[in-house]
């Protein structure tokens, strides 16, 4: 909070449609971690229920005390299901002088297009034309020693009041697993920095190995951003040569995660419809008890019910897992994709609207430079590529870690005296897979290829970039 008066503001989201569980027992954690600035004056806001409040509810007559002042309200908990800067456009519409300052993206959306003047929906000439921003980019800067509140500050919201931790404590997985706050982001980076970079290039793709950098949580509630994250891997490189393609490897995840948030600006119908509109007229199965299975970790694939217990317990999953779950759902189970969007939506601690779209859209074959129709992943061979030693698996799955690794992965395949050595019942202890998986692959493509065609171009909304519309 700066001597001027600013009062910067944490938005809670608790209408309908807003973040399930998981989420929403990240932000409590998030906002505990900054309990020190909140009591310096920073202001709590819930959005209550209904969208009309932005204009004309609690949330504009709070801010309408600053009438007077500029506010600047923060973006790290906004969950706009179209786009974030309708909040600004809402407020502004109140009569709110209102400013942002990007420090969640490497760039604007407004500032990258391609030679058409049409934003990028390919992922290489998109990062291109970034990474020959990157040098530009200002150096992140210290936090301030102390931010004094303005004299008169708008009534705020305790933390008790908001409701976001659950009443049955069943997130002791999260809390083990998670150091919410800034400070938790800056030890897990430092973490990453010096054990986990230079194995970037192999060990991001392994479920079983500690190879991630896990920040996923951290840049989405703004624990830390994107230019921290290149300057650390810039200052790694320059110590230590060595180490240049691995950060370079990191890098482009950042890029990915640039691309997807770009995308959603752009197009944000995508949020709930595909950007492919061919994908319009596929036809998905219903079928409850197959998404509940796939849900629960029962789909009798294990490389899929390792993860989804995973998420389960603690609220992330490997992004390897993520690519090989959703493929099943969406190709083999051929369910929509929206039903697997949502329900990584409520149970990831890191679900970002953005990169969940894109994610979502690109594997099941819909969105932008998204995986071809038949590109079906093979949860067998996937595990015997990534998970070479079934660490993942038998962590994930007791039930059948007494089976040998050449069986642990497809025990339908197992006779029943390897089965009964391991003590494994199939159907009772462990679930026979939902489907056959070469039978299902191939309906999936059979529906894929039911659509083929041109795809029609997708048209981009107009919004104007926040930093001009002062």
């Amino acid at each position: 909070m700066a001597r001027d008066g600013r009062a910067p503001i944490v938005v809670v989201d608790s209408r309908a449609g807003a973040p399930g569980g998981d989420r929403t027992l990240s932000a409590d954690e998030y906002l505990e971690g900054r309990e020190e600035s909140l009591a310096e004056g920073e202001i709590v806001v819930n959005l209550c229920r209904s969208y009309q409040y932005l204009s004309k509810g609690y949330y504009v007559s709070l801010l309408a005390d600053a009438r007077n002042q500029r506010v600047f309200p923060t973006l790290e908990m906004i969950e706009e299901v179209n786009n974030p800067f309708a909040y600004f456009r809402r407020l502004r519409e109140a009569g709110v002088d209102c400013e942002s300052f990007n420090a969640t993206l490497l760039a604007e959306p407004s500032q990258l297009r391609n030679a058409q003047g049409e934003p990028y929906r390919v992922f290489t000439p998109f990062w291109r034309a970034c990474m020959a921003r990157l040098d530009e980019l200002p150096r992140p800067q210290p936090p301030p020693a102390t931010i004094p509140p303005p004299k008169h500050l708008p009534r705020s919201m305790a933390l008790d009041q908001l409701g976001l931790r659950p009443r049955i404590r069943w997130d002791a997985g999260l809390a083990s697993a998670w150091i919410p706050g800034e400070a938790g982001a800056l030890a897990r980076i430092e973490e990453f920095a010096r054990s986990s970079m230079f194995r970037y290039d192999e060990g991001r793709n392994r479920p079983d190995l500690p190879g991630t950098s896990r920040l996923s949580p951290h840049l989405h509630f703004g624990e830390i951003g994107p230019r921290q994250c290149l300057a650390v891997a810039r200052s790694l490189t320059s110590e230590q040569p060595v180490a240049q393609a691995p950060a370079d490897s990191f890098v482009r995840q950042l890029g990915w995660r640039e691309f997807a948030h770009h995308l959603l600006h752009h197009f944000p119908a995508t949020s709930t419809s595909p950007l492919d509109a061919r994908f319009e007229a596929f036809q998905w199965e219903t079928n409850e008890a197959w998404l509940e299975a796939w849900q629960r970790g029962r789909t009798g694939y294990p490389i899929v019910d390792a993860g989804m217990r995973e998420l389960w317990t603690t609220g992330w999953m490997h992004n390897r897992v993520r690519m090989i779950a959703a493929s099943l759902l969406t190709k083999n189970l051929r369910q929509p994709w929206l039903a697997g969007a949502r329900w990584f939506w409520d149970t990831l601690v890191d679900a970002d609207l953005a990169n969940n779209t894109l994610g979502w859209q690109w594997t099941a074959g819909c969105g932008a430079d998204a995986a071809p129709y038949f590109r079906v992943f093979n949860p067998m061979l996937q595990t015997e590529r990534f998970d070479p030693a079934r660490a993942y698996l038998r962590r994930w799955l007791p039930e059948l870690a007494r089976l040998p690794d050449a069986w642990i992965h497809r025990p339908w395949e197992a006779s029943q005296s390897v089965l009964a050595e391991a003590g494994v019942r199939l159907g009772v202890d462990y679930p026979e897979p939902v489907v056959n998986f070469r039978e299902s692959r191939e309906a999936a493509l059979a529906g894929y290829a039911a659509i083929k065609g041109p795809s029609p171009p997708a048209k981009a909304t107009q919004i104007t970039s926040s930093r001009l519309l002062r």
